[in-house]
């Protein structure tokens, strides 16, 4: 077992760590070795939390164990118990097991973090943007030194192979470091003025208090696309992690603390049975004053109704439909290695494959080509290809979407669990899928899968493939494939979403605003427009 430091707070050791896991857990002192001592005495709830629990069949063999906290963070400080003393299980997806019990948090310590963070505003608000920017590119530093015990935790708890989550620790930091730089870049503007005796600015201002609602499917740079602009524009947050994957968001504040980022800055409430509770409580709060959420459109608008009556800054992330158009003249090899991503768990990936019907059988085969390569397995296994999806109801519901397309006449090609060696698995997995003749009214058709399944619609024109692709009350992301420049031009532009891939699969940038259209969302995140979401624009008015 690792060696592992239990850090103290403000009163001292606490031991008497919950061993309700699937394996004992062992605590040790990097210092000589030797064996924390168990029973120490009552000591305060606020004590941090540190292990390496393992499920079984060896240890998560980390550079820093400490990055690990079974906890939430208030005020720089690791809050273990919950006050109703609830905790929740956090499972391997890989393989159905426990990691460990997180507290259970609810309203109480959801105000104990909006207090902290109130408390913080004004000091960490009128920091010079120097100071912040100073601050925020020590935690990009950070993220970046300690990358691969980041992108483990975040393989455990949320099982995307380790090559895909080094590349989500190392997209996530890029929002960290960009807006480190754009801090010093929130620029006013002087306006001329049409009178001789006064000038007119304009000069942009925090919002205040922040809370951050975030899913699991990116629980990295979820939270550091809002974490850096938010910070960089002055602000402090409140974030409540997915209740799936709470360990990457511990370990990016365990970071947050070491790069220098005051007390009450950021907070993190871990909760499951009170997520919908916490959620109101920041939506109703007069103390926050803006929120920010990734995750369903059906929840986003719930959020979005509960902030109304203090008319909050909302800005929604949801959900996606996305459409990819495989033109006559398309070059298919590069449209078939752009279809799946983290399982196919993305926002923007691709539900709706649209083929012109003269390439269709070319497509389906090397598609079908490229899916029996892939192997699906356990993240941490080099061979694994595609890691499991989050939890048993992603699988029912990608399994619900293939069945209801195969009754309605879709044809499978490759997807068979017993073939791909599923049906043994204990964890949970569904084997990268392909349909032909799928057809409008699938549930494929009109929902979010959410799972490694492509379906295959085919087109004759331009004007039919638009009309399909445009019918959705989503507006997320679409992608096609052609060669002819005018056409990319003319399809780009009359796509009904807002980001579109012309012969690229990959559109996530730092540098570019990242946002939808329709019931898609509100507002956008990276790029310069990302601080929009976190800052205000005053006006001021001087007679001279």
């Amino acid at each position: 077992m690792l060696g592992i430091k239990l850090l103290n707070s403000t009163t001292g050791l606490r031991t008497g760590l919950r061993t309700g896991l699937k394996t004992n857990l062992v605590l040790k002192q990097k210092y000589g070795n030797a064996s924390v001592e168990r029973g120490m005495g009552n000591l305060s709830r606020h004590a941090r939390c540190l292990s390496t629990p393992v499920n079984g069949s060896g240890e998560l063999k980390l550079k820093d164990p400490s990055l690990i906290a079974i906890a939430g963070f208030i005020d720089n400080e690791y809050i273990r118990d919950a006050y109703s003393g609830k905790k929740f299980s956090v499972y391997d997806p890989s393989k159905g097991t426990e990691i460990a019990k997180f507290p259970d948090m609810g309203i109480d310590e959801a105000d104990q973090a909006i207090r902290a963070a109130k408390r913080a505003l004004p000091g960490w608000s009128q920091m010079t943007a120097k100071e912040r920017s100073n601050i925020l590119r020590k935690w990009y530093n950070l993220i970046l030194d300690n990358e691969e015990d980041l992108a483990k935790i975040l393989t455990w708890e949320n099982g995307k192979t380790l090559t895909e989550a080094l590349g989500e620790v190392r997209y996530g930091a890029s929002f960290i470091e960009w807006f480190a730089e754009e801090a010093k870049r929130l620029y006013g503007e002087v306006i001329p003025s049409p009178s001789r005796q006064q000038r007119m600015i304009t000069i942009r201002q925090p919002l205040g208090v922040v809370g951050i609602i975030t899913p699991w499917n990116f629980p990295n740079a979820m939270l550091t696309r809002k974490f850096g602009a938010a910070l960089a524009a002055g602000c402090t947050v409140i974030a409540k992690p997915a209740s799936e994957t709470p360990l990457s968001a511990l370990a990016l504040c365990e970071l947050g603390k070491r790069a220098g980022l005051p007390k009450g800055v950021i907070g993190v409430v871990t909760t499951h049975g009170h997520t919908k509770a916490i959620g109101k409580h920041l939506c109703e709060s007069l103390d926050i004053s803006g929120i920010s959420f990734t995750g369903s459109t059906v929840v986003g608008k719930l959020l979005l109704k509960q902030c109304a009556d203090t008319v909050k800054k909302v800005s929604l992330e949801l959900g996606g439909n996305a459409a990819f158009i495989i033109f006559e003249d398309a070059d298919i090899d590069k449209a078939v290695d752009a279809k799946f991503r983290s399982s196919g768990q993305t926002c923007i990936c691709v539900n709706r494959f649209y083929v012109h019907s003269s390439i269709k059988d070319k497509f389906s085969a090397r598609l079908q080509e490229k899916v029996r390569s892939f192997k699906v397995g356990s993240g941490f296994d080099k061979k694994t290809t595609h890691g499991p999806l989050i939890n048993s109801a992603a699988v029912e519901k990608v399994r619900t979407h293939v069945d209801d397309a195969i009754r309605q006449g879709a044809k499978m090609l490759t997807g068979d669990d017993e073939k791909n060696g599923i049906g043994s698995m204990h964890g949970y997995f569904y084997p990268p899928t392909v349909l032909t003749d799928m057809k409008e009214g699938m549930k494929m058709a009109d929902e979010e899968t959410f799972g490694p399944v492509a379906g295959i619609f085919t087109f004759d024109t331009e004007d039919e493939v638009l009309e399909a692709a445009n019918n959705t009350r989503f507006g997320l992301a679409g992608y096609f494939f052609s060669r002819d420049i005018s056409r990319c031009w003319r399809v780009a532009e009359k796509l009904q979403v807002g980001m579109v891939g012309v012969n690229t699969g990959s559109i996530s940038s730092e540098v570019a605003p990242f946002g939808g259209v329709k019931e898609s969302g509100l507002g956008r995140e990276g790029a310069r427009q990302g601080l929009d979401e976190y800052t205000e624009y005053k006006y001021i008015n001087m007679a001279v």
